[in-house]
């Protein structure tokens, strides 16, 4: 879920991803294969020489998004003191989700084209 929740959020390199999950890279490769296997992420060649891919959610893995969205309300709630929670907005009102993915604010079903993550320092200037 890891894996998936930092695709989500952008990381999409194995590169980027191995730096972000800080795990060794014979694991990272292995769930990779794994994902791509299952149908959850494919891989997009963006380099020939050396040969080098990107992985994207397919629709299957776009559809993991709610799920993520409820581990991270979870989080959230039972996070230790002084841990900074996630914050994830409507990207159209800037509302939050609900336990139901409704936004706050607006109304809308919540879904992942329609969201975005702020990171904490961002959430904290505004």
């Amino acid at each position: 879920m890891l894996v998936i929740r930092d695709i989500f959020r952008g990381r999409r390199r194995f590169d980027q991803l191995q730096a972000g999950l800080g795990i060794a890279r014979n694991v990272l490769s292995a769930r990779l294969d794994f994902l791509v296997a299952e149908g959850i992420l494919e891989r997009r060649r963006y380099q020939d020489r050396p040969p080098r891919y990107e992985y994207r959610l397919t629709e299957q893995g776009i559809e993991l998004w709610p799920v993520l969205m409820h581990l991270l309300m979870w989080g959230d709630r039972h996070r230790e003191e002084g841990m900074p929670p996630s914050f994830i907005e409507h990207e159209e009102c800037g509302g939050h989700p609900t336990m139901q993915l409704i936004c706050d604010r607006c109304g809308e079903q919540l879904h992942a084209r329609n969201t975005r993550e702020v990171l904490v320092e961002q959430a904290q200037a505004a």
